[in-house]
């Protein structure tokens, strides 16, 4: 369904303040940055970069911004597209090109997942350049879905209460990694770049991979989405409103020190256990659902 002028010109504006908000609330941009935007060719890093160009056009701050794409030498990699719509958008970009697909095909028994591999080459090539380049960010195109799914990834199947944070320091200390499309839904992502008509490129490396943990996670949500409405954004928001003294992790809250008769001024959360129940009927039923 194509997205008429006026919705397109309202749903950049949301996504815009999405953005901007997000980079506000995690300092993920400064003056005098340089930002190294991943271009994969799908969709999510079509608008981060559409996005923060139109960001960087009226931000009250200076900063640069270099495309860069890693062409990872699969079959049938249209390599012209990328660089034919960098040069039209006018951003500075860098073409990588890198063999990572063969490495993955050599390494990985036919019928496994590719993606730890995968990402952790691409990783490799991203923060090499990255430091060629002389950018001390890296804006990659994850948004609002896709750290909820990650959280209940890592939940499920890893035992780890863990998500994406919008912003990290790489495990060298040498760049920041940014992701500013943190508070943007993955629809209204979709809907803008039909509307943008963004030449998307698909992944023939990992997109054909039917044994995904990540898409049967995705499949739970979108299930609880149409059940539920509003179930994505509230985990998200659980994500910025944690309470250490009502999770079980020693090392985040004291709970070797709780003794009776001492107030804890660090019980966010409050004493709940003997709380009504009825405003957690929902999720109730949907938990009937994870264990089905």
């Amino acid at each position: 369904m194509s997205v008429d002028t006026k919705n397109l010109h309202r749903l950049k504006r949301r996504l815009e303040g999405g953005v901007g908000k997000a980079i506000a609330d995690y300092n993920m941009i400064e003056a005098g940055d340089t930002v190294l935007v991943c271009i994969s060719g799908g969709k999510d890093s079509y608008a981060l970069l559409s996005i923060l160009m139109a960001l960087q056009r009226r931000a009250p701050v200076e900063f640069r911004l270099i495309a860069m794409n890693l062409d990872q030498k699969q079959p049938g990699f249209p390599a012209d597209v990328l660089p034919r719509y960098l040069s039209g958008l006018g951003v500075e970009f860098r073409i990588v090109e890198q063999d990572t697909y063969s490495i993955v095909k050599e390494k990985i028994p036919e019928g496994k997942t590719t993606c730890s591999l995968c990402s952790r080459l691409r990783r490799g090539v991203i923060y090499r350049t990255a430091k060629e380049l002389g950018a001390n960010k890296i804006a990659l195109g994850h948004h609002r879905d896709d750290i909820v799914h990650t959280l209940f990834l890592n939940l499920l199947f890893g035992g780890k209460l863990k998500a994406m944070p919008p912003k990290l320091v790489t495990d060298d200390g040498a760049h920041i990694v940014i992701r500013p499309l943190a508070y943007c839904g993955e629809a209204d992502i979709a809907r803008f770049a039909r509307g943008m008509e963004f030449p998307i490129i698909p992944c023939n490396l990992c997109g054909s991979q039917n044994n995904l943990q990540r898409q049967k996670i995705r499949e739970m949500m979108a299930d609880w989405d149409r059940r539920y409405p509003g179930r994505t954004e509230s985990v998200f928001t659980a994500l910025q409103n944690i309470v250490p003294s009502h999770l079980a992790d020693g090392t985040l809250y004291n709970f070797k020190g709780l003794h009776a008769g001492e107030i804890s001024e660090d019980m966010d959360g409050g004493d709940i256990v003997f709380d009504s129940s009825s405003q957690f009927e929902e999720p109730a039923s949907i938990l009937k659902f994870i264990s089905a």
